[in-house]
């Protein structure tokens, strides 16, 4: 484990690299975590493998307020998360052995990659979004953020759950947000997989990403949920399948 700074905050990350890798330029993915969720989650590590299976490299961390890294969970915004974003990527450029930058992301963490990846269509070569929740900047707008309602005009100082709080300033950047915009934006191929049993981001939401991405391939699973509990070895074959795809240095994406 090691730290990356964003603007102060230090970011606890991991680099999970393939076998044979030394001396090699081979792909970074940079792995995102979701909404109260960190770099070990079992779903992310079982795709971090899938990906290094694939020869790639991929640097996984602790976002803004989560897991171990800095800040306070009740500060956190998409804003400070698309910067740590942009950060690990910095970091993940400056690698000696990379070559080729992509974005992978489950839930906020798949919304943060999809954005980010608008903003750096010139270094991120290709976008995995796992359950992406594309819905929340919408939501926001509508006065709904994870079953809470609220004054969408008259925005709250805090929301509250029964062991979290989240600053009103979360759902102001949240509403400023045009998802719809970086979809149009970003012209990279993307890989959307997403449970058709979601209960926490409806799988409409991915189906209309889909559509509007101009490359884009989506992996819906049957009878499985947010985190893949139920067939999460579906996820990681479609993850594969992809990178052997679209990342240069494994065997299809040499032809």
């Amino acid at each position: 484990m090691f730290t990356i700074m964003d603007d102060g905050i230090p970011l606890q990350a991991e680099l999970d690299l393939p076998e044979k890798a030394e001396g090699k330029k081979i792909p970074v993915v940079v792995l995102l975590h979701g909404f109260t969720g960190y770099k070990e989650e079992p779903h992310l590590l079982a795709v971090s493998r899938a990906l290094t299976e694939t020869g790639a490299a991929v640097l996984r961390a602790d976002l803004y307020g989560h897991g171990k890294s800095g800040g306070q969970f009740r500060k956190h915004t998409l804003f400070k998360w698309i910067s740590n974003a942009m950060a690990l990527v910095d970091y993940a450029a400056k690698l000696d052995f990379a070559s080729d930058l992509y974005l992978c992301g489950h839930s906020q963490g798949g919304l943060t990659a999809m954005l980010t990846a608008a903003m750096e269509s010139d270094r991120i070569r290709g976008v995995i979004a796992l359950s992406p929740a594309c819905m929340i900047p919408a939501d926001a707008r509508k006065g709904s953020l994870l079953g809470l309602r609220f004054d969408p005009e008259h925005v709250p100082d805090y929301l509250a759950w029964s062991d979290r709080k989240l600053d009103g300033s979360y759902i102001r950047v949240a509403q400023s947000i045009q998802v719809e915009e970086a979809e149009d934006r970003y012209a990279g191929p993307v890989l959307i997989v997403h449970g058709d049993q979601d209960n926490a981001v409806p799988v409409k939401c991915s189906m209309e990403a889909a559509q509007r991405y101009r490359n884009c391939r989506l992996k819906v699973i049957s009878g499985d949920d947010h985190c893949y509990a139920f067939h999460l070895d579906q996820v990681t074959a479609a993850v594969k399948e992809w990178a052997f795809r679209y990342l240069p240095g494994t065997e299809e994406g040499k032809k």
